[in-house]
């Protein structure tokens, strides 16, 4: 579902809209609770990440550190746990976190605070019209703040599906997607962008929501370069590691090299050896490893693969360039045209627990034919994530962006399975630091 805040209806209507998309987004997060058995929500799956019970206060509480006051005054009646489940962690530097099981509250106690919370926030939404004219002190619109909450949490419905995807399959219960497409076998080859302008960024003057990294729109001019048409797959990624890649010491940099051997990083995180063979650890069940899905990987082993194929990764406005951009000088809504997203179109807005094949969709290709550039995985750029030109962080959610404007951090495009809808916008911007392997991310290379 596209962001209220991309249709131009009445006020009246738009509250109605962001009102169901809160309901909506709650639904999703709830979902993925849901898959984690009552004695696992004390486990830690991934090593840098808090415990899974934090996250079931986290969301609550930041719809209540953001709503609360700003736009209902209402009073805080438990400022412990609104400060507890504040903040997540990053997992980039500061050491691996410590805490214990018995450090956290009961998860009776935490249900009970998250149920308090929707209870308030409905009473008052429920009540009082999202009037969209209206400011907070910070000058935003309510129904801005409420797209924050919105996207949010549908964030974290996809990056704790990183997490519990690191859970132990019988510490799940398992839940159905929708089956994969049949798909003929993957061909790989190249595809010709000639040279053009990307717009890269969000007008400040656009109705549509966008995140404060997103603002300014501006143009690029990008020069012809060639891309892959698919995203690269396990199958040759595999030809990668049996020819030595992560041996290959002129394939990395010194800080990818010092981190892969420090961590004895010798293979995918989705992958698990078997004998002669390997696995892929799907959401659900261990299965032989997929020749033509995407390969996921962190931006480091993505780096080595391109620089061994003679290529490299592409930039932000590059992989702008080949996903919406066309032989005249306009740009596409979507890869595929202004179709909103469907499930004919690609592997995204949590229709699926994995990922497809990387030709699984071609009514979502390009105008220039490029495939699967939307959803199935997010797609590692040569960016390094910073500002545009005029950056304002909120003053309501300041270090959203800028804490990591820290030269580790890399763009990422496109979108996976667990993507809501509303983030497969052009604009969207996601970024990971270069060696954390969990996300759900794979590539695709260019040439010049």
């Amino acid at each position: 579902m596209p962001a209220a805040s991309e249709v131009a209806v009445p006020h009246k209507l738009l509250e109605r809209l962001l009102l169901q998309q809160v309901k909506d987004a709650r639904r999703r997060s709830d979902e993925l609770f849901q898959i984690v058995r009552a004695d696992a929500m004390y486990e830690r799956p991934i090593p840098e990440r808090h415990r899974i019970i934090f996250y079931v206060g986290h969301l609550e509480a930041f719809d209540w550190n953001l709503l609360h006051e700003n736009v209902f005054g209402l009073n805080s009646f438990h400022p412990e746990f609104d400060r507890l489940f504040a903040f997540g962690i990053d997992p980039v530097g500061g050491g691996l976190p410590s805490d214990q099981p018995s450090d956290w509250p009961s998860l009776e106690a935490v249900h009970e605070y998250v149920a308090k919370i929707r209870s308030a926030l409905d009473e008052k939404l429920g009540n009082e019209a999202v009037d969209s004219s209206a400011r907070t002190r910070d000058g935003f619109s309510p129904a801005t703040l409420l797209n924050v909450a919105i996207e949010h949490r549908l964030m974290h419905a996809e990056t704790l599906a990183y997490m519990l995807h690191q859970l132990p399959l019988h510490q799940k219960i398992p839940h159905s997607g929708l089956r994969a497409p049949d798909a003929p076998v993957v061909s790989p080859r190249m595809i010709d962008i000639p040279e053009g302008l990307a717009t890269l960024g969000l007008s400040r003057a656009s109705s549509t929501f966008g995140w404060d990294n997103e603002l300014e729109a501006h143009s690029v001019s990008v020069p012809a370069f060639a891309i892959d048409r698919y995203m690269v797959t396990n199958q040759q990624f595999l030809d990668f590691m049996l020819a030595g890649g992560y041996d290959n010491r002129l394939l990395w940099n010194d800080d990818d090299w010092n981190w892969k051997a420090t961590h004895c990083i010798s293979h995918p995180a989705f992958w698990k050896g078997c004998g002669d063979r390997w696995l892929y650890r799907g959401m659900f069940e261990e299965i032989a490893l997929p020749a033509d899905w995407p390969v996921y990987v962190s931006h480091a082993e993505a780096t080595a693969y391109a620089r061994w194929v003679g290529k490299s990764l592409p930039s932000e406005a590059e992989w702008h360039r080949a996903a919406y951009g066309t032989t005249s000088e306009g740009e596409r809504t979507y890869p595929w045209g202004s179709e909103l997203p469907n499930s004919n179109l690609g592997n995204f807005d949590f229709d699926r627990w994995d990922p497809v094949a990387v030709n699984a969709f071609p009514a979502g290709r390009s105008a220039f034919d490029v495939e699967g550039i939307l959803g199935n995985g997010w797609e590692w750029t040569s960016t390094v994530f910073a500002p545009f030109s005029g950056f304002e962080p909120f003053p309501f959610y300041r270090g959203y962006s800028a804490d990591f404007f820290d030269g580790k951090h890399f763009v990422m495009k496109g979108g996976s399975a667990r993507t809501a809808a509303c983030m497969l916008r052009p604009t969207f911007r996601n970024w990971f630091q270069a060696h954390y392997q969990y996300v759900y991310a794979g590539f695709r290379c260019v040439s010049h």
